[in-house]
């Protein structure tokens, strides 16, 4: 198993997670300024990731036709969905990722799974 630190991981994480962190400020303060967040608007955890699932959905539908401008629009879609959730309820998303990276990197090929 390669344990070769990743340059993100190892030079720039500091960079990484502060730079993340203002893009997950960012897409939470649009939600917020488009009225996402309103009281008739009130977000639970579930809609909120129903509508990472809707984006995703969609992202499957333009590799299905092959439209790949709008599949990378809808992964981005479903990145400003995830970062403006994480905002809300308050989780450092950047540094989550950092150190799943880190578990992630110590696993088996595969996860030890056989298929």
């Amino acid at each position: 198993m390669d344990n070769t630190p990743q340059p993100m991981l190892h030079v720039q994480q500091e960079m990484f997670e502060m730079v993340l962190l203002d893009v997950q400020k960012a897409c939470h303060k649009n939600a917020v300024d488009k009225g996402f967040y309103d009281e008739a608007a009130a977000r639970n955890v579930g809609e909120a990731l129903m509508l990472c699932v809707t984006e995703l959905a969609e992202a499957c539908e333009a590799a299905r036709k092959g439209d790949d401008e709008n599949f990378a629009e809808e992964l981005a879609d479903t990145m400003i969905r995830i970062m403006d959730l994480a905002e809300h309820m308050d989780i450092n998303l950047a540094r989550e990722i950092v150190n799943k990276m880190k578990i992630n990197m110590q696993r088996p090929p595969k996860h030890g799974k056989k298929f």
